[in-house]
């Protein structure tokens, strides 16, 4: 069965995951003033921006289109997401932690192969 979302997450400049919890009874526009003064950052810009309840059992995501804003919803029927707990603070993702974090596993796998950084020739 393919995955089906609406928005095209390929085209965003950067994925951040809200740690902590957020009250889930926020709409799109309380999910930008959290965006815009708990992290002083633009909701309007080409990122995905995502957030969880204090069950860390369903989340929210918040993507700007450019015409407009579209806003995910996802509750686990079992089980919870490992979803960061640091309190105030906001982390960015890669496309392959997002994988990780919506198939219930924790964005830091351990055994996953790091990529290196190509050192320069002296």
């Amino acid at each position: 069965m393919k995955t089906v979302m609406l928005g095209d997450i390929s085209s965003v400049n950067n994925i951040y995951i809200a740690c902590g919890h957020t009250d889930m009874r926020k709409s799109i526009d309380g999910l930008c003033c959290i965006v815009e003064q708990k992290f002083k950052m633009d909701p309007f810009e080409s990122s995905l921006f995502l957030f969880s309840g204090r069950k860390h059992d369903r989340l929210k995501a918040l993507l700007f289109e450019g015409d407009g804003f579209v806003l995910l919803y996802k509750r686990l029927e079992n089980g919870k997401f490992q979803w960061p707990d640091t309190p105030e603070a906001v982390k960015t993702l890669n496309t392959q932690q997002l994988r990780w974090l919506l198939e219930g596993l924790c964005i830091t796998q351990p055994r996953a192969v790091k990529k290196i950084q190509p050192k320069n020739c002296v």
